[in-house]
């Protein structure tokens, strides 16, 4: 019998929709508690509860393979207490079963790390069957049981988790286990669309680099990443871009800026994502000439401008904006700041008069424009 069961503290006083049903806050909410960290979304587990009690409590069911649902006034998730079985390959091959008989105990050791696999009651009261509240206290990641080597998508969440929780060690036996999932093959079953939103988290977290390097100990990351160059210089340049708080975009072309560029098709990343990550190995390779410019002046502003068209800076200004910071977290000796000055004493140039008084010679406007623009250019350091 579950802790809530035996004399727990009923829920939903004042709150008719869940009223008299037994409910748990379970996951991620939880574990940041213990923790000390900001609630993020609550999600719910309601045991002895079927789809048609839902229904006609007035919630609205959003789950495909299992049931889940919306609270009427709320719109948080409940998920009926459930258990699962492996049925085929890959993260997909799974068949749920869900409904009044299914414990709470049950539907926690479905899930894949122990500090994940702790609920919480109504009073307060921790129910922790596989030991995750001292997982937390340990700060060790560690793998609910030996399902875990069923679904891969485990094993990115694992490598999520090391970026987010960056002083939690994994336990030995989890990492093993990781292993076996490259070995198996099971790893090769992830589409492109689920490993992005794995890498996508990863990448914001504090310490994205862990995420790489979690997947490599296992041999997983040329399974999910295949084409990507991961070393201690593409580690240090995103480590940079965290510190500095840059976005998705530019960490990822960090990541991805000595990498085989079909790379980009295996991770399906957005098209911001991929603009910044094929424009950012050119732009180095520019601001190397560039540098090197400095030191003969009559050579600085045909240097500058073409580095300036070559990314489109005169259109997409915030992109070559981001594209810079991100850029000055490879060099380091970079400033920013001179070349948006240079880009904006471009962008005084007024094209239109130009080409008008330039006439009708496509050729004689196009040199005209340059001619303007250099001297612009001239003008600034």
């Amino acid at each position: 019998m579950s802790p809530a069961r035996d004399g727990g503290q009923r829920p939903g006083a004042g709150d008719p929709a869940i009223e008299g049903l037994e409910v748990y806050i379970v996951g991620g909410a939880v574990r940041d508690a213990l923790l000390g960290q900001p609630a993020g979304d609550r999600d719910w587990v309601v045991v002895g509860a079927s789809p048609e009690i839902m229904a006609a409590r007035g919630f609205t069911p959003v789950g495909g393979d299992f049931p889940v649902f919306l609270h009427p006034r709320t719109h948080e998730e409940y998920a009926l207490a459930r258990t699962e079985r492996k049925s085929g390959r890959g993260y997909r091959g799974f068949v749920f079963q869900a409904g009044p008989d299914v414990t709470l105990e049950e539907d926690l050791r479905r899930r894949d790390l122990t500090v994940n696999a702790i609920a919480r009651a109504p009073d307060g009261t921790l129910i922790d069957p596989l030991g995750g509240v001292a997982d937390v206290r340990a700060r060790v990641l560690r793998h609910v049981g030996p399902a875990f080597v069923e679904d891969p998508v485990r094993l990115l969440r694992l490598a999520r988790f090391a970026a987010r929780f960056h002083d939690f060690s994994i336990a030995p036996e989890t990492l093993e286990l990781c292993r076996a999932l490259v070995r198996d093959g099971e790893v090769d079953a992830l589409v492109p669309e689920r490993v992005w939103q794995e890498f996508a988290k990863g990448l914001m977290a504090d310490h994205p680099g862990r995420m790489p390097d979690v997947l490599a100990a296992c041999g997983a990351l040329e399974r999910v990443a295949p084409g990507l160059v991961w070393n201690a210089d593409v580690s240090a340049g995103l480590a940079r871009g965290a510190a500095r708080g840059l976005d998705l975009a530019q960490r990822y072309a960090l990541l991805c800026r000595n990498s085989d560029p079909g790379l980009q098709e295996r991770l399906r990343a957005p098209s911001a994502c991929r603009d910044l990550a094929r424009l950012l190995p050119g732009l180095l390779d520019r601001l190397a000439a560039a540098g090197a410019a400095e030191r003969e002046a009559s050579e600085r502003p045909a240097v500058w401008l073409a580095l300036l068209e070559s990314c489109d800076a005169l259109r997409r200004p915030d992109r070559f904006e981001a594209l810079l910071a991100a850029a000055d977290c490879v060099r380091g000796d970079l400033d920013p700041a001179a070349w948006m000055r240079r880009l904006a004493a471009v962008r005084t140039v007024d094209a239109g008069a130009v080409a008008r008084a330039a006439g009708s010679d496509p050729v004689r406007i196009r040199d005209a424009l340059r001619a303007a623009r250099m001297q612009a250019l001239q003008a600034v350091s």
